[in-house]
């Protein structure tokens, strides 16, 4: 599945789609799926486990049932809140997102329900949130497991009454929105530990879609591969390389802990180099997938100081993020723009991560420590 994102919480809201008929599909097991759904994102699979997931979306988008998403990251949770909204009566409105453990409690609550005038320092007139201007429409509460737990009282009552409040009002908005949610985390734990409130959690999961991780659905890596490589060519304005059987091979082997976004970025890193070797050189067991840029061919090597499998997934991840990020700044000689795009992500986002790993260009191209 393309992992492109969604609209997010700053303030983005996705077009309203034209009045199109329900998606169409091959139901022959031999035929892959591959079905464009606006804003670049496909969902794209082969794989029966995927084909089973794609039957459910069918059943609960024509319903207005909350869904939970549950899945690792990269696995591509965001596209299948794409085809739940692309197949319901919904389509034509607005799908929103908002991330969740991005803002603190009192900004996420603003952000979801706004405010009235004098509700805080610096709320000089009125605002409706994101749950007011997506009536009618669908909304995205993405790493719904770590929303603080001050606006869960709201959104509960959001799912039961279809209103609230905004922050410094007493009068209450009735609104008809959709909502979905996704997280990666285990929420079982986020309520044993009293961070996630349980009756919340039940109104979430009136119906829910596990979304395997890649390594479990290898089967989909070579359809994956080929869509991306044609996607990718275009956005990026190069021609499409072969898929060797050797390049095939290395990436069926791969365990790939970032799954179809590691998959996707590792296409687009091939596409900007153009070096098969080097490309396989990043597949092997003992090196993990980062930025494969010129005089970096090798990777780097896994540590095993790690005392679980979480940790150690985590700590590859960081560490090839990492790398990604200096190896996209280095193709484009520092420029944040460039780098991002080539990331897909948002400059502002791509300056956050580089905070967070400590990672800076200045006027000539030297990289060093940011101030904390």
């Amino acid at each position: 599945m393309s992992s492109a994102t969604l609209p997010s919480s700053t303030g983005e809201t996705e077009s309203p789609r034209p009045a199109d008929p329900p998606l169409s599909r091959e139901s022959h097991s031999s035929t892959p799926i591959v079905e464009e759904l606006g804003s670049g994102l496909f969902f794209v699979c082969q794989s029966q486990a995927m084909r089973e997931i794609r039957s459910m979306v069918d059943l609960v988008a024509q319903t207005n049932l909350p869904v939970l998403i549950l899945g690792e990251t990269g696995t591509g949770k965001e596209v299948i809140v794409r085809l739940i909204h692309c197949l319901s009566l919904r389509r034509n409105r607005p799908l929103f997102k908002v991330n969740c453990a991005a803002l603190p409690a009192e900004l996420l609550e603003s952000e979801l329900f706004g405010y009235e005038a004098g509700a805080f320092t610096g709320a000089n007139k009125p605002n409706s949130g994101k749950f007011d201007a997506c009536h009618r429409g669908t909304i995205l509460l993405d790493e719904i497991a770590e929303m603080p737990i001050e606006p869960q009282a709201k959104l509960l009552q959001v799912l039961q009454d279809g209103e609230f409040c905004r922050l410094g009002s007493a009068k209450p908005i009735r609104v008809d929105v959709r909502v979905l949610a996704a997280t990666n985390v285990d929420i079982g734990r986020a309520i044993k530990a009293n961070k996630f409130r349980e009756d919340l959690y039940y109104r979430l999961n009136a119906f829910s879609i596990q979304v395997p991780p890649l390594r479990d659905r290898r089967e989909d890596i070579p359809i994956l591969i080929y869509h991306f490589m044609k996607d990718q060519s275009t956005r990026l304005g190069c021609e499409p390389l072969p898929i060797s059987a050797e390049l095939l091979k290395a990436c069926l082997r791969y365990p790939w802990p970032g799954n179809v976004r590691e998959l996707e970025n590792f296409i687009k890193r091939y596409l900007i180099v153009r070096n098969e070797q080097k490309a396989i050189a990043q597949l092997r067991p003992e090196t993990y997938g980062g930025a494969f840029s010129p005089g970096n061919s090798c990777g780097n090597t896994i540590s095993m100081k790690a005392t679980d499998l979480k940790s150690m997934v985590r700590g590859l991840k960081q560490q090839a993020e990492r790398q990604a990020i200096i190896g996209a700044l280095e193709l484009v000689h520092g420029n944040r723009k460039d780098a991002a795009r080539i990331l897909s992500i948002s400059s502002r986002a791509l300056l956050y991560k580089m905070r967070q790993y400590n990672i800076a260009w200045n006027a000539a191209d030297d990289r060093h420590d940011l101030p904390a």
